[in-house]
C-alpha cells in the first residue's frame, strides 16, 4: 500500500554510528601499537619483534634534527618529509595511542558531522603537519616527535570552531568555546610540572591553531563568505 510501510518499524538508533573515516584513521592508530604492544612481549613476530617500536620511531617519527638539515642543505627527500603524515601512527606505549584514538573518535566524529568526512581528514592531516613544522622551526629539540595529539588537537581546534559560531548565533560569548583548549593545556602544565615537561606542547598548540583556522575555510559555504568579504574590503 503506497504511503504505508511493510508493518515492521525501523528501530531507532541512540548513537549516530562513527564515520567510516574517523573509524578507518582509529583502526590504523590502535592496529599498529597493538602490532608493536604485542611484538614487545614476545607474543608476535620472535625475538626481533621486541625492537620493532623503535625501528618505527626511527624510520616514521618526526625529527627537528633531519628537518634542520634538509633546510640546510636544500635536499628534501620523500622518505623524510613522509614523517609530516606518519609520526602520528607511532606512540610511545598502549597508553599514549589509546588517550589519543579516545579524542579522535570524539572530535572526528563531530568534525565529519559538521564539516564532511574529507575535511576532517584534511584537518586530522594538515594539522600534524603544521604541529611537525612549528616543533622543527621553534624549538631546538633533539627529540622525535611522535603520536597523534598534534592532530587531534587540530580536531579539538575545528571543535572548537563549530561551538564558537553556534554561541555566535544565539548572542552568547563566544570565549566559552576555548574553554576545552584552556582545560588542556593547564592540564599538560600541571602534568608537565609533577613528571617532567616536554616539548610536545608546542606541536598540539600549533595543530590546534592550524584546526582552528582550516575551519574558517572547509565550513560549509566558508570559501564564498571568505571572498565576499574580501571584496566588500
Amino acid at each position: 500500500m503506497s504511503g504505508e510501510d511493510d508493518g515492521h518499524e525501523r528501530p531507532i538508533q541512540a548513537v549516530n554510528p562513527l564515520p567510516p573515516a574517523v573509524v578507518a584513521i582509529f583502526v590504523a592508530i590502535v592496529g599498529i601499537e597493538a602490532i608493536f604492544w604485542l611484538g614487545g612481549r614476545g607474543i608476535v613476530g620472535g625475538p626481533e619483534a621486541i625492537g620493532w617500536r623503535l625501528s618505527a620511531i626511527q624510520s616514521y617519527a618526526f625529527s627537528g634534527d633531519i628537518f634542520d638539515w634538509m633546510l640546510a642543505n636544500g635536499m628534501w627527500r620523500a622518505e623524510h618529509l613522509l614523517r609530516f603524515v606518519t609520526y602520528p601512527f607511532v606512540h610511545v606505549g598502549f597508553t599514549h595511542a589509546l588517550f589519543a584514538g579516545v579524542i579522535l573518535l570524539a572530535m572526528g566524529k563531530m568534525t565529519a558531522e559538521a564539516f564532511g568526512q574529507a575535511a576532517m581528514v584534511i584537518v586530522f592531516v594538515v594539522s600534524g603537519a603544521v604541529g611537525a613544522l612549528v616543533y622543527a622551526v621553534v624549538l631546538d629539540d633533539p627529540s622525535p616527535l611522535i603520536g597523534a595529539f598534534p592532530n587531534v588537537y587540530g580536531l579539538i581546534g575545528a571543535f572548537t570552531f563549530i561551538l564558537w559560531g553556534s554561541l555566535s548565533s544565539v548572542g552568547a560569548n563566544q570565549a566559552w568555546a576555548f574553554t576545552l583548549i584552556g582545560f588542556l593545556m593547564g592540564f599538560q602544565l600541571l602534568f608537565g610540572l609533577l613528571f617532567g615537561a616536554t616539548s610536545d606542547w608546542v606541536a598540539d598548540l600549533a595543530g590546534f591553531a592550524a584546526g582552528f583556522g582550516l575551519s574558517f575555510l572547509l565550513v560549509p559555504g566558508g570559501w564564498a563568505a571568505i571572498r565576499e568579504r574580501i571584496r566588500h574590503d
